[in-house]
């Protein structure tokens, strides 16, 4: 598949289940060649990433639940939790400290730069999951669930938590998307 073939597949998948067309190992090894393949700023490799399966995935969604305390509904927090998984996606703020000492000239843009590597790294994930035939969507508990993922997942205090991406087995394909002007977004001269 090419990458735009693989980008138009990309969708946010909501109705996702426990049925896997493939490994959970075959899943898990994607996850980490992607994570290897994705570039960063000066090759800081600053993106870490969890991926909770099965009962740990469950526990992780009944924990959110619990954080919001009822405020986010019940059956959009079951909504994730009916999938097979959840990639759990941080940067590792000892590596971003690390280069803003090495390179103080650049100090401020290292966060920055780490944020942007994670977002390709999420969008590459994504993609890939996709190619396998599993549905996922990105969501965005922290940092209200910050402290609670490090406990359930002894994540060291230097990894900042950015996204949370359940996904599973594709219960329905979502609605159709509105193609727009895209040269409202993307200007030639």
């Amino acid at each position: 598949m090419n990458i735009i073939k693989s980008l138009e597949k990309r969708r946010t998948y909501y109705n996702i289940n426990k049925q896997l067309p493939v490994s959970t190992e075959q899943v898990v090894d994607t996850i980490k060649k992607v994570t290897e393949l994705v570039p960063d700023a000066f090759d800081m490799k600053s993106a870490r990433v969890v991926v909770a399966l099965e009962e740990q995935h469950d526990l992780l969604w009944d924990e959110i639940y619990n954080v919001f305390e009822g405020q986010v509904p019940r059956e959009k927090i079951d909504s994730f939790k009916a999938g097979a998984g959840t990639v759990l996606y941080f940067y590792d703020e000892q590596v971003v400290k690390s280069l803003q000492e090495q390179f103080a000239l650049y100090a401020d843009n290292f966060p920055v730069w780490a944020n942007q590597a994670n977002g390709m790294l999420q969008i590459s994930i994504w993609s890939a999951l996709r190619e396998l035939g599993i549905g996922a969507s990105l969501q965005h508990y922290n940092p209200i669930i910050d402290k609670k993922v490090k406990e359930l997942f002894n994540v060291p205090e230097h990894y900042k938590l950015i996204a949370q991406m359940p996904f599973g087995g594709i219960g329905s394909e979502p609605a159709a998307k509105n193609k727009e002007v895209i040269e409202d977004r993307v200007v030639v001269k």
